[in-house]
């Protein structure tokens, strides 16, 4: 009895990831065990980077809102504990959101939890 090999799903296997390769650099587009192993190393760094991201920008935030806070005579834990004490329900995107572009209202804002 002849081998029995699904080189239909095989083929489809390979496709895939020569696809995902798409725009790399020299053999890593085209040639299989290259393209896997690097579109395999490009899936890890996507998926530490998503998770490095969130960390980027809840520090951006930070530093947006500090800066901002300390125009108005404030640290920025004064603030974020001041925040936290009057019971205002804004997360650190929102009030660094409101620092950047909508200065008057992150001045009523510091002015009410004075």
């Amino acid at each position: 009895m002849p081998r029995s090999v699904n080189s239909v799903a095989s083929r489809k296997r390979r496709k895939k990831i020569i696809k995902l390769a798409k725009g790399y650099f020299g053999r890593r587009k085209n040639v299989w065990t290259i393209a896997k192993n690097a579109v395999e190393k490009a899936w890890s760094y996507a998926y530490r980077d998503r998770r490095t991201k969130k960390r980027n920008f809840r520090s951006l935030w930070i530093t947006r809102i500090n800066a901002a806070s300390r125009v108005h005579g404030l640290t920025y834990s004064e603030l974020m504990l001041k925040v936290k004490n009057n019971n205002i329900k804004l997360n650190r995107k929102v009030i660094a959101d409101l620092a950047v572009n909508n200065p008057e209202a992150f001045k009523a804002l510091v002015e009410k939890i004075k």
